[in-house]
């Protein structure tokens, strides 16, 4: 009987395989992993928008980055950037129609790429599996 490697190198192969299986998928979509981070982001907050700062901190990148996957997402049409009115220094990012239909076909993606994931699982291991993964993300808080 074969070793079992340690976690971490399970939890590696199977995020450079999801990684990989995304880029793919989004490629085809003129996406990127971190495009998609953003417009799933704007899409969860009200109207959709907040500040390119608010977005930085919650894709935990560089301002720079931050700015570059906005410019590149302008580009396509996918988000708007706005100024604020009471601070022109300011500026806000709001998602469009278009970036709302692009993430609804790639949330089908997400959906497909999971599914994968856990068949070979049964439905009880599945839900297993899921208690495990929060336990393990919380214990490294």
């Amino acid at each position: 009987m074969e070793k079992p490697l340690p976690c971490g190198k399970y939890i590696k192969r199977i995020s450079d395989e999801l990684r990989k299986n995304a880029n793919n998928s989004m490629r085809a979509r003129d996406l990127t992993m971190a495009q998609l981070s953003a417009l799933l982001e704007l899409e969860e907050l009200p109207e959709g928008q907040c500040t390119l700062k608010e977005l930085e901190q919650k894709l935990h990148v560089a301002q720079s980055t931050a700015a570059g996957i906005i410019a590149r997402l302008e580009q396509k049409g996918f988000v708007e950037g706005l100024g604020d009115n009471a601070d022109r220094r300011i500026k806000l990012v709001r998602i469009t129609e278009a970036g709302n239909r692009q993430l609804q076909t790639a949330r089908q993606e997400m959906m497909r790429a999971e599914a994968q994931l856990l068949s070979g699982l049964t439905e009880a291991e599945q839900s297993i599996f899921h208690t495990l993964l929060q336990k393990v993300c919380d214990s490294l808080r």
